[in-house]
This record gives C-alpha cells, structure tokens and sequence, in this order.
C-alpha cells in the first residue's frame, strides 16, 4: 500500500497541519492506550521493556508512583532536547504528561492475575495495544515523545544510524532500571523483539496525511522506543 510519509514540521507547522481535530483526538487515543498497555505489561508481572524498566526500578527506589516517575522522567529527557536543538510540541508535551497519569490509573483498575496462562495473554495484548497506540500518536504528526525525540535528536546531531541509536540508549536504560530493582524477564524479550514490527505494520493505517511530499522517517527503524 502507499504509505502516506511522517513529515518533519516545526510545532507551529504541525498545529497549522491539515486535519488537526483528527489529529487531537487520534493523539489523545494513542496516549490513553499507551499508558493503559503499560499498566497490562506491568500486572502482568514477566518483565518490562527497557524503559519501563527504568522507571519501575526509580520507583522502586523512590517510593513514587509508577505514572509519577514516567511524568518526571519524561520532562527531564526533554531537558536534553536543549542541546540537541529539539523542539517540542503539543504532542510532546501530552505524552509526557496523559501516559504517566492513564499508567497509574491502569495500574488501579487491572487486578493482576495469577495463572500463568493469564499473564502472558495479558502480557502479549499489552504488547500488541502498545504497538497500536504508538502507531496512533506517531501518526498525529504532532509532535515526538520526549524518549522518541531524544533518540532521533541524536541521530541528527551525531549522523549515528538510528538503530545504533536506539539500541544504545535502550540497553544504557535497561540496565540502570535493572540495578535499581526494575523487572526484567520474557516480557522484555517480547516487547523488543515484537514493537518494531506492530508499529511497522500499524503505522500506514494511522498516520494522517497532513501533506508533506517525502518521507523523513522510515517506520521500520524509527518506531517509539517507549512512552
């Protein structure tokens, strides 16, 4: 099928962007299943993709809620947004927030299960809504998450490949979440192997054509690599 490209626009440019009420409401919908998949990955208690393992292990460490520390987490990666020249926008900003808030609420509402047989079934649709809701807010063209932008704000600065990139910060992030106490088991595995290819598939039937004439992202490689 004809794939309809990730554009690469300013914040303004992406507020000014054809189809913007589409876009809020295929935004909010991405990030209220984002954060609702992390809660399914965690209750179901067989490891945690990289960065969530970092933030299960802070708040481990912290006594902070789970969504809290996604929320303080994502505001200080985009700190290093700074350096790298990166601009936010709106959807930056709501993924920082709306994931960390629907996670902790997730986290109250989904009684975790203690069959085996149960959690991986509920490890797995967590895996596959959290490739759905990637594919969701990537495809509103408004705006990277924090973690996503840092990645590819790297790719721009360094002229690394992104997946140099991107398997770099994720193994850094692994393993500082692991030695504060963050899960890491089968679900870990799944998550990396099975993410690229979700959101590899997902990604033409949810982005928005907002017009641009080349692709400046190949979703294969350039895939959310967390909230």
């Amino acid at each position: 099928m004809t794939r309809t490209p990730l554009a690469h626009l300013t914040p303004l440019e992406q507020l000014r962007a054809p189809r913007l009420p589409r876009r809020l409401v295929q935004l909010t919908l991405g990030l209220v299943l984002y954060g609702f998949s992390m809660g399914m990955m965690i209750e179901a208690s067989l490891g945690l993709d990289p960065w969530d393992v970092l933030h299960a292990g802070l708040a481990e460490q912290t006594g902070l809620s789970f969504g809290t520390i996604v929320i303080v987490v994502g505001f200080g990666v985009l700190l290093l947004w700074i350096p790298l020249r990166q601009m936010p926008g709106l959807g930056t900003v709501a993924n920082a927030i709306v994931i960390g808030v629907v996670s902790d609420i997730s986290l109250a509402l989904i009684t975790p299960p203690d069959a085996l047989t149960l959690r991986l079934a509920m490890l797995l649709s967590g895996v596959v809504l959290n490739g759905l809701a990637g594919a969701l807010y990537i495809g509103s063209q408004l705006g990277p998450g924090p973690r996503d932008g840092l990645m590819t704000g790297l790719v721009r600065r360094t002229g690394l490949s992104v997946r140099l990139v991107r398997t770099s910060l994720e193994v850094i992030v692994l393993a500082v979440g692991w030695l504060l106490g963050g899960a890491v088991g089968l679900g870990t595995v799944v998550y990396a192997l099975a993410i690229g290819p979700l959101v590899h598939t997902m990604l033409p039937w949810c982005t928005v054509d907002v017009g641009a004439e080349e692709p400046v992202l190949d979703p294969e490689v350039d895939r959310p690599i967390a909230s």
